[in-house]
């Protein structure tokens, strides 16, 4: 495991070093088993017997949280925010004409670290599951959240709650269209008009963007940046209920890997969000991976 990614850490109290059990082998992270049966033998606990009681206290309860929510592993917890923030810039091969000369904002899909963390980010906001508002509040997972308008304007008071828990939520076009199919003006009018909607009814005007489907043009970046935006996010891998996909040919997951996923349940899913987000989390830790705030990067 690489420096700064531990199973638990205290704001007062150094991190413990541990590696990554597997599931069904003990190993640190590995949930206690069910009805008590048993107590919690794994090399971390035992690790515990020589800390303070808070400390100990703390590792039971993020045990019991993610046994709660069905977990294989206790989370990893991400490594503090880096002091000086990588330079972002614009992935090979997703430039357009110009890009660097107009100045206009960098298009990437992974964030320059070399910590073990990844990014987690929810697109639209069709589906407004209060069990996944209560699941990664209580998990401690951060997430970004880049919203269309046509879809969350029937319950804004959803994504006010997922502010209040410190989630940033960002611009994803005010109908989702696909933006090259637009004129300049005409995609100005939906990324202009989404920066207004994010900011009247909550407060923030958005530097992030993501476009639909992940097209754009030339004209696309030029009106998100006339807009305010600063940063065009893609994704490299993304995330389902049932499976996941992957941009790499490897299908492996890289440190500043920024994964998708989207706002949806069982109309659209054979499943829940939290059916999602166990997916997502039983492999980013399997694989010695923390899932880390976004905005702390840019």
């Amino acid at each position: 495991m690489r420096a700064g990614v531990a199973v638990l850490a205290l704001a007062t109290l150094a991190p413990l070093a541990a590696g990554c059990g597997q599931e069904g082998k003990g190993g640190p992270n590995a949930v206690p088993p069910a009805g008590g049966q048993q107590p919690f033998q794994s090399t971390s606990a035992r690790a515990l017997d020589s800390h303070t009681p808070e400390l100990r206290a703390a590792h039971a309860a993020r045990a019991a949280v993610a046994k709660r929510w069905g977990l294989k592993q206790v989370p990893l917890t991400a490594p503090p925010a880096p002091e000086k923030k990588p330079g972002i810039t614009t992935r090979k091969g997703f430039e357009v004409d110009g890009h660097r000369r107009l100045g206009l904002p960098p298009v990437f899909t992974t964030v320059p670290t070399e910590e073990k963390v990844v990014f987690l980010t929810i697109d639209d906001g069709a589906e407004k599951d209060p069990a996944f508002l209560r699941m990664m509040d209580e998990l401690k997972i951060p997430y970004t959240a880049f919203l269309s308008d046509y879809v969350i304007k029937d319950d804004y008071g959803y994504f006010g709650e997922m502010q209040d828990r410190g989630v940033g939520l960002n611009n994803h076009t005010l109908s989702h269209p696909y933006l090259p199919g637009l004129s300049y003006a005409g995609q100005k009018r939906e990324i202009c008009g989404m920066q207004d909607v994010i900011e009247e009814r909550y407060g923030e005007r958005p530097v992030l963007f993501r476009p639909p489907f992940g097209n754009y043009n030339k004209d696309t970046l030029r009106a998100a940046k006339a807009c305010g935006i600063e940063y065009a996010l893609l994704w490299n891998e993304e995330v389902f209920v049932d499976r996941w996909e992957y941009r790499e040919w490897d299908r492996k997951l890289r440190p500043g890997d920024i994964v998708l996923s989207h706002f949806r349940g069982r109309g659209a899913w054979e499943g829940t969000m939290p059916d999602m987000i166990r997916r997502f989390l039983d492999k980013v830790t399997a694989e010695g991976y923390a899932v880390g705030r976004l905005e702390d990067y840019l």
